[in-house]
């Protein structure tokens, strides 16, 4: 923001006004609280919504992906031959592109001659390759389209793979919403778990773990108070949320809808906006994994915000 320039003198002058002034008016009063922006709160959503569907169509976004297979223990050949156990699209890749070794939850790249496998551009015969649960995140290795990744589920280990020619990512139609609306902007409080609270958590493949919740988020809605409890991620400062509500399965996706907070601030204040939840991937795609929303967080009223499944 630029200021008009003042002469000097009168700056000074002035200048000292503005400290008397604010002085007595600290000593007097408190501050009055900034008025919200709504436009510049519709903005921001809006700018949410534009990056949330670049998200999606990028070329190793969510609607790229076209396949998801369990690697056994020992050899796990891939290519576009039906008779491997990782079976590529057709036209997309050989016969036989090479072998997955898994080796007790490790996993050994070997290509077949010829198959032009890449990692960060450059071409691969043999490697060890790792999960996305890494600290360093997973390998990703790459076959003219396709884009492949190990992942790793409770004690399963799979390869996922995304074709940036995906019918899917061509042929997406953009995303739906309900009007933004800032009443659903939630101001909650946040009541820790000492110590932080396991909390079994289910995916879609019906695979449960235990996620570790650092505290529940109180908030009122028409004067009834509710709790959700967030999960921390890997990697995240921002606590995770996975709600449903009286629109799921009906305008909202079925498996329920997702959300990212910040952390609470010195006053214990969290804010909750439901303008943000969105549909999980599995909404674009039958080869994701995702997390399912714990009991805990079904809310038993109509989260009007936030993205509409396809179709709505």
């Amino acid at each position: 923001m630029k200021f008009r320039t003042l002469h000097s003198s009168t700056t000074v002058i002035l200048g000292s006004l503005l400290v008397i002034a604010s002085i007595c008016l600290g000593a007097c009063r408190k501050p009055a609280a900034a008025p919200f922006d709504t436009t510049l709160y519709k903005q921001l959503i809006e700018k949410w919504r534009s990056d949330r569907l670049a998200g999606l169509k990028k070329e190793d976004g969510w609607l790229s992906l076209v396949g998801l297979f369990w690697l056994n223990e020992g050899p796990n050949k891939f290519g576009s031959n039906s008779s491997n156990a990782v079976v590529l699209p057709k036209d997309k890749a050989p016969g036989l592109a090479g072998t997955l070794k898994l080796d007790q939850g490790h996993v050994k790249l070997e290509a077949q001659s010829g198959a032009q496998i890449t990692i960060d551009g450059k071409p691969v015969t043999s490697t060890e390759l790792k999960d996305d649960n890494d600290d360093h995140g997973a390998t990703v290795f790459k076959l003219g389209t396709l884009i492949m990744n190990i992942v790793k589920r409770g004690e399963r280990i799979g390869v996922r793979i995304k074709d940036t020619e995906s019918r899917t990512r061509q042929e997406f139609k953009g995303l739906d919403y309900f009007p933004i609306d800032p009443k659903w902007r939630v101001e909650a409080r946040f009541e820790p778990y000492q110590p932080a609270k396991l909390i079994p958590i289910t995916n879609v493949l019906g695979m449960t773990d235990n996620e570790s919740s650092p505290g529940a988020l109180a908030f009122d809605i028409d004067g009834k108070t509710y709790r959700i409890d967030p999960i921390t991620e890997k990697g995240e400062t921002d606590y995770f949320v996975m709600i449903a509500d009286e629109t799921t399965g009906g305008e909202t996706y079925g498996a329920g809808r997702y959300l990212y907070v910040s952390p609470p601030d010195g006053n214990g204040k969290v804010i909750v906006d439901f303008n943000k939840a969105y549909s999980p991937p599995c909404a674009f795609t039958n080869f994701a994994t995702c997390p399912l929303p714990p009991r805990q967080n079904h809310l038993p009223f109509r989260v009007e915000a936030g993205e509409k499944s396809r179709g709505h």
